[in-house]
């Protein structure tokens, strides 16, 4: 599996990566723009990801902002109707609105931080996700 986080706290980073590395190993991006250009580098070479975690509270384009575009990107891609990359928010950003705003925008799951490993594994499970 193809794992892509864009996370601006080292310390977060390095956490979530070593809770996915049973799945995969991950690129670490710090914000927004290198997510979306690391994402569109790698759909553009056949490489696609299969996962994104996505903070909301980045430098530049936000999570938010990047959700939005990746699935406009897809779009442009011919990938819709789920078939493109599967989208967790991991984020410190626990408001009703910010959780609302991410499903609309088309995320799979939502966590908060810290992030607990028991609910990162089940929604990868969820998503149907296993290690490898």
């Amino acid at each position: 599996m193809r794992i892509l986080i864009a996370e601006d706290d080292d310390t977060c980073s390095m956490i979530l990566a070593s809770m996915l590395k049973p799945y995969g190993a991950a690129v670490v991006v710090e914000d927004g723009e290198a997510l979306i250009r690391t994402f569109v580098t790698e759909l553009v070479n056949k490489q696609p990801f299969d996962l994104v975690c996505l903070d909301i509270k980045m430098p530049g384009l936000d999570g938010q902002a990047c959700l939005r575009c990746i699935r406009a990107i897809e779009q442009g891609f011919g990938l819709i109707g789920g078939s493109g990359v599967k989208i967790l928010m991991t984020t410190g950003m626990n408001a009703p609105e910010s959780i609302l705003a991410a499903f609309r925008s088309q995320c799979e799951g939502y966590l908060v931080k810290p992030i607990d490993r028991t609910k990162l594994i089940a929604q990868l499970t969820s998503l149907k996700f296993t290690p490898s």
